[in-house]
């Protein structure tokens, strides 16, 4: 495995582990995502 591989587990584990113990960030997050999917559905899709 490379390094840059590596340091990306690494930082995705860490975010990860964050979110689990932290339930304020971890509802940021969830809200944004849900804001994010609320939007891309509202927009006409273009063909």
């Amino acid at each position: 495995m490379t390094k840059g591989k590596k340091l990306l587990l690494s930082s995705l584990g860490a975010g990860a582990a964050y979110l689990m113990r932290n339930k304020k960030a971890r509802d940021k997050v969830i809200s944004t995502v849900q804001a994010l999917i609320a939007k891309r559905k509202s927009r006409p899709r273009v063909q």
